[in-house]
């Protein structure tokens, strides 16, 4: 069997090609990445948020059945019994008792991490 040696130039097209084909896929995959890095952060917000609307829902039920009485009118800060909020990231959780109403918010502390959610709900 006889292996025909390849000149410097048919060399030189291969390494051309090899080159090429590295930036036509770097250029294809590094957006692709990016995007998914970004797709992943805003899934993880969406997270955040679905857990601290199920649990500010849960503590707005036992706010209503009369643990409310123990709240002084205005703003309160509020420490939730679920224990979701190990699921949570660092934020703040304020209840605003204010006539015949009553309002849990929760902020997150730091940036994208689910913002704010809140539940208005009348007592009466």
């Amino acid at each position: 069997m006889v292996i025909p040696r390849r000149t410097e130039r048919q060399r030189g097209a291969l390494a051309t090609e090899c080159v090429i084909a590295l930036g036509i896929l770097a250029t294809a995959v590094i957006p692709l990445s990016l995007g998914f890095l970004q797709e992943m952060k805003l899934c993880r917000s969406y997270y955040y948020k679905a857990v601290a609307m199920e649990l500010i829902d849960g503590e707005i039920e036992v706010l209503l059945a009369g643990e409310a009485r123990q709240f002084a009118t205005g703003e309160n800060e509020y420490v939730p019994h679920g224990r979701a909020v190990t699921n949570l990231p660092a934020g703040k959780f304020t209840l605003t008792v204010g006539g015949d109403r009553l309002r849990l918010d929760w902020h997150a502390l730091a940036r994208n991490q689910g913002g704010k959610v809140s539940r208005e709900v009348r007592t009466r």
